[in-house]
């Protein structure tokens, strides 16, 4: 038995529908090590699937009554071999058992022959493991300001310390996290990849921490956790300002102890990963505010990069980014028109690199669909994708409203302008706030205000308030 398939750690998906399938698997195969994932009926419950492991899936036929059930569309998708379970009377029977899913046990199966069936589909589980996802663009950048981020991150790859990158939403963040995983030791380690702000309330032990088999009801199986999953490699935590203070002094004792314990579980697994964290909002002023532990900010920011928006880049960038972006998509070397990335160079992308992806996503589709570029359908999707980002129209008090001929200032300058005052307009002037509704931090809405020659009415508004008025 030792040197049989099944001592390979892998996954395998349970739906059990009305049977008690889940649990029969389990004493079946408590000798082996073995992810049990209970699927639900609804495929989109499950967590995302990770392709470069071994996988099979265990069916129950009674699932197929249940209206809710899409499991096939999921599991063909997934490609992975499945084991259909029912009573001998559906045998054979098209409605349960699709061709190209022809594995099946009665329904009461022993275990000596369901590990037959499993050491027999492990290997072909193997052979059809899917190929690591395809890599994302090569990091290309043509300013200094971001080469300088980029030189920087290869630097720091080298070293195991905490990394906190800063930077306002769109810019790339997980790109330069993804950059210090792929140049460091850790390369060969998994790269898992947390939004923090989207982990349900009450869900954070189970989604990080895992769970032990009976843990809660549905618990049919064990579960590692992101701590567990990002072992041997890098834990990349997107949005970190967003995680509640109960759940930070959770976090921070992980960092400290490099131990977990799954939920039902007593027993601590020693964990060692790499953790590389990112935020949009000012951390210190949320520290100072009572928002953030400070304490775990010392922890994250052992190494901090700043990665400068789009805008700051320069034009140069803005049209290097799209032709690199349009190719990619295209999978040619044919360059858009000169006008076209003239525009390009000239427009404010308040969305950053992700706004811009978006905008020559759009582009190549006209290409690709038109078989040519053509200018004037070109034109109307430049026009749409200006519009979708144009900032609204609100009335603003007369001493805020722009000069639409601003000396020394260019076109995307003033829309640019024009869109900061919108938003310190509809923030009452205060710049923290501002700055969170921009994706930026405190420093670079005030730097912004100063190139962009805004008066900055908090400063003058509290004087006003502070200051005793002088008598007539």
């Amino acid at each position: 038995m030792n040197d049989t398939p099944l001592n390979q750690d892998f996954d395998l998906y349970i739906w059990e529908g009305s049977s008690d399938l889940g649990s029969r698997v389990m004493r079946s195969l408590a000798d082996f090590d073995i992810n049990l994932i209970r699927a639900d009926a609804e495929p989109e419950l499950l967590p995302a699937r990770d392709t470069g492991r071994t996988a099979i899936a265990i069916v129950s036929a009674s699932v197929m009554t249940d209206p809710r059930f899409r499991g096939q569309d999921w599991l063909r998708a997934q490609a992975i071999p499945v084991i259909w379970v029912a009573a001998h009377d559906r045998a054979q029977d098209p409605r349960f058992f699709p061709p190209a899913y022809s594995n099946t046990l009665p329904l009461q199966f022993n275990a000596a022959d369901l590990r037959a069936l499993l050491f027999r589909l492990a290997g072909i589980a193997q052979a059809t493991l899917r190929p690591a996802p395809a890599r994302p663009l090569p990091l290309v950048t043509g300013s200094p300001i971001m080469q300088s981020v980029i030189d920087e991150a290869r630097m720091y790859a080298a070293c195991d310390n905490n990394v906190l990158i800063h930077g306002a939403t769109g810019v790339g963040k997980e790109r330069i996290a993804r950059l210090l995983h792929d140049a460091s030791h850790r390369a060969a380690g998994s790269f898992i990849a947390v939004n923090c702000g989207a982990i349900p309330d009450g869900l954070f032990e189970a989604h990080f921490f895992g769970h032990a088999k009976g843990a809660f009801t549905g618990a049919a199986g064990s579960h590692k956790g992101y701590f567990e999953q990002a072992h041997g490699g890098t834990l990349f935590l997107d949005e970190i300002g967003d995680l509640p203070l109960h759940q930070q002094v959770k976090l921070l004792r992980v960092l400290e102890q490099n131990t977990v314990t799954r939920l039902g579980a007593t027993q601590e697994i020693i964990v060692d990963f790499r953790l590389v964290s990112a935020t949009h909002v000012d951390l210190p002023a949320q520290v100072a505010a009572g928002r953030f532990r400070e304490d775990l900010y010392y922890r994250l920011a052992v190494i901090e990069l700043d990665i400068p928006d789009l805008d700051a880049r320069g034009p140069a960038e803005k049209v290097l980014l799209f032709r690199t972006l349009v190719r990619h998509i295209l999978e040619s070397t044919d360059e858009p028109p000169v006008w076209l990335t003239e525009r390009i160079a000239n427009m404010a992308f308040p969305g950053n690199v992700r706004q811009l992806a978006n905008l020559a996503e759009r582009i190549a589709l006209v290409r690709r669909l038109c078989g040519h570029w053509d200018d004037d359908r070109l034109e109307r999707a430049l026009r749409q994708a200006m519009q979708a980002t144009a900032p609204s129209r609100t009335p603003l008090r007369l001493s805020q409203i722009p000069s639409t001929s601003m000396p020394g200032l260019s076109e995307a300058d003033v829309i640019e302008r024009e869109r900061i005052l919108q938003a310190l307009a509809q923030n009452d002037w205060r710049r923290q706030a501002t700055a969170d509704t921009l994706g930026i931090s405190r420093k670079s809405l005030w730097e912004r205000m100063r190139r962009l020659m805004i008066e900055d009415k908090e400063t003058e508004d509290r004087e006003t308030v502070d200051s005793p008025a002088e008598s007539e």
